[in-house]
């Protein structure tokens, strides 16, 4: 018995005086491949040769020597701790340095040595008695295929002898805490831990001296243990660090600075946000906020309390709270009827026989359609009725503008007329153009319109004279538009012209269609002009230069609309294409399985939205953003019979549709559908 004592206290030729010094020197022997009075070393020789007679499996031996190397080194790691000493503070103890020596172990930076009494290690033995259990269950849960290795059966060997000699600890324990140590190199501030000190009084001693150790023993403590759990124990782990993160750092901050970050929110994920808690909604609710979100999206009006007709409106409120945000949620069920809501035609309205609608107007409340029956007539967009039929004319009426109550009419008699809508009342007859007025354009109180004698005039409206007259085209003038400041003209003699309405002078000729232009858009900047030819020119108004030339379309371009330098056309091969008349670049093709299937007669490009109207009898809906249909808002009964749709008129909530059939097969009329959630 004396002897085997003996041989358990003397570790590489040291003599131990203590069971549980002797068994950590053994341990560390280990790790960093020292002799252990001789046995270590024939085991080891053992494994050797076990492992060359086991080649043929010599990826398994690999994978389990890399388990323990790394199981060794992770309870070293977890083995860091503060230990109460008189002179020492947050020490460890160094399982698998290659500097141990045998005269002494290595006690992070202060020397143990083995005559010490074993209370000197009694801190130490408190938490490494958890550390190894763990390490001891991981290490044999890793190394289940290997036990019968020797080096790993002494590791197990060593630890639990460890474990059977250490002394239990004391029921209480002094422990020496530094507020702010520097570790490993780095200054660590001392832990703010969920719960105080004297929460944890009772508690498990081990958990007493977590709270004094650096933080990075801490993580790396936590990560070993954490590695040693099963899912279950992880996810209960989640389940109570979790809320600890779920923190309302909004209702920390200054107003300003949490106005500044929900700023970045997209407007749904702002509707989302107020129905957090109140401050939330009161932060989520700002005027200001909900205006940046609603110029983003094209809103240009906050919604006003006696903008909804209906008294029962849940809107109302929120409109005199933030008018921003119910114009903006006003805005989103309109587009939701738009493109999903039920196709309701609200009004048809009758009045035309069975002649051809030619022109339309519409600005919300009131409708103006001009026909080849020699008359205007005026629509209550609301009730549906028939206000005003102008009469007056004895030709078709080809053209007509409106502003507010005034309305301007061309007809072929060769005559302009200005209309009260209100009264029905012929104001002015403008004589002298000496054909057909086929197209107008009206800015503020000046008209200029454009006829087949191949000249543009100049009219003031209020009080009927001729102001100007811009002579220079050698063919009928088929459109016009004016700004203001410039008016430009497009003509069947292949060119269009830039003019100075103040000197009377011709600016610009713009040559390069080979066929008549019938169409034109004029933003101040550039001129599109859409031709028969089949192709679309972009020009810089002030130089008269042709920037680009859009090809693509295969007959004359009917319609077109230009916003923010993006252009929406319209053309006769039943095609629409969005263009970007600064690069030149097609963007899309509108095409799809519902496609049209015959000319495209008008277009609307609203929004997000573009409308068309086709000779196929259809009205289409299609979205700017993927160029496919999103759904047929109008589909005649006599479509591919004859049934056509004219012309459209579209505002915010309303859509006015012109129809009829070029073979009798359908009525002449006119569809109004309403897309507004507050009507009736």
């Amino acid at each position: 018995m004396r002897d085997k004592k003996k041989q358990l206290r003397v570790i590489n030729g040291r003599r131990f005086n203590n069971p549980a010094s002797a068994a950590v020197a053994t341990t560390a022997a280990v790790a960093s491949g020292g002799d252990t009075g001789g046995s270590i070393k024939i085991q080891q020789r053992n494994a050797q040769t076990s492992k060359k007679k086991r080649k043929h499996d010599s990826a398994v031996t690999d994978s389990s020597e890399s388990k323990l190397s790394h199981t060794s080194n992770n309870v070293k790691k977890a083995c860091k701790s503060s230990v109460s000493c008189n002179t020492r503070s947050t020490s460890y103890v160094s399982l698998s340095s290659p500097t141990t020596t045998p005269a002494m172990l290595d006690v992070g930076g202060s020397s143990l040595s083995p005559s010490e009494p074993a209370s000197e290690l009694r801190g130490f033995q408190i938490e490494y008695q958890q550390v190894v259990a763990l390490g001891h269950k991981q290490l044999k849960s890793r190394t289940s295929r290997t036990t019968e290795d020797p080096v790993v059966t002494a590791l197990y060997d060593n630890t639990a002898a460890l474990v059977a000699a250490s002394p239990q600890p004391p029921t209480t324990t002094t422990v020496t805490t530094a507020s702010c140590e520097e570790s490993n190199g780095l200054l660590t501030a001392p832990s703010t831990p969920t719960r105080s000190h004297t929460e944890l009084e009772g508690s498990n001693e081990w958990l007493q001296r977590f709270l004094h150790w650096n933080a990075t023993d801490k993580i790396q403590m936590l990560e070993n243990l954490i590695n040693v759990c099963q899912s279950s124990e992880v996810r209960h782990m989640l389940c109570v660090i979790e809320p600890h993160f779920q923190r309302d750092f909004i209702s920390l901050l200054p107003r300003e600075v949490s106005l500044h970050v929900l700023s970045y929110l997209e407007p749904r994920d702002l509707l989302v946000a107020a129905e957090t808690c109140k401050y939330w909604r009161t932060l989520a609710e700002d005027n200001l906020l909900w205006k940046r979100k609603c110029l983003e999206e094209g809103i240009t009006e906050p919604l006003k309390r006696g903008n909804n007709r209906r008294s029962g409106s849940k809107h109302g409120s929120l409109a005199s709270v933030c008018p921003w945000k119910a114009a903006y949620l006003r805005q989103m069920r309109i587009e939701h009827n738009w493109r999903s809501g039920v196709k309701r035609i609200s009004k048809v309205l009758k009045g035309h026989d069975d002649h051809v609608i030619t022109c339309l107007q519409f600005n919300g409340t009131r409708i103006v359609s001009g026909s080849d029956d020699n008359t205007l007539k005026v629509w209550s967009a609301v009730s549906g009725k028939c206000l005003r039929t102008l009469t007056g004319h004895t030709g078709g009426v080809w053209a007509s503008q409106m502003r507010k109550n005034i309305i301007i009419s061309g007809s072929t008699d060769r005559t302009l007329k200005i209309w009260n809508a209100d009264t029905g009342e012929c104001v002015h007859t403008l004589h002298g153009h000496t054909s057909t007025v086929r197209c107008l354009a009206l800015h503020g109180n000046i008209v200029v319109s454009g006829s087949r004698d191949a000249t543009l005039r100049m009219w003031r409206i209020d009080s009927g004279t001729c102001l100007k007259e811009l002579v220079g085209h050698l063919a009928a003038v088929r459109c016009v538009c004016y700004d203001g400041r410039k008016v430009v003209s497009g003509a069947y003699d292949y060119m269009v012209k830039v003019w100075d309405p103040e000197t009377e002078e011709c600016l610009h000729t713009l040559t390069g269609h080979t066929n008549r232009v019938y169409s034109l858009q004029f933003d101040g900047t550039y001129v599109v002009s859409g031709s028969l030819d089949t192709s679309i020119r972009v020009w810089e108004v002030e130089s008269g230069t042709c920037l680009h030339t859009l090809v693509g379309h295969q007959s004359l371009t009917s319609g077109m609309e230009l916003k923010d330098n993006i252009l929406v056309s319209g053309n006769a091969d039943s095609t629409v294409k969005i263009w970007n008349i600064l690069t030149g670049e097609c963007l899309r093709t509108l095409e799809g399985l519902n496609k049209h299937h015959s000319a495209v007669t008008c277009l609307q490009f609203y929004g997000k939205f573009v409308i068309t109207s086709s000779d196929d009898g259809t009205v289409k809906l299609w979205d700017v953003k993927t160029g496919r249909v999103i759904r047929d808002l109008v589909s005649l009964e006599s479509r591919g019979s004859g049934g056509v749709v004219w012309r459209i008129r579209a505002s915010q909530t309303k859509l006015v549709c012109a129809v009829g059939s070029r073979y009798g097969t359908e009525e002449t009329k006119l569809l109004v559908l309403d897309f507004d959630p507050d009507s009736k």
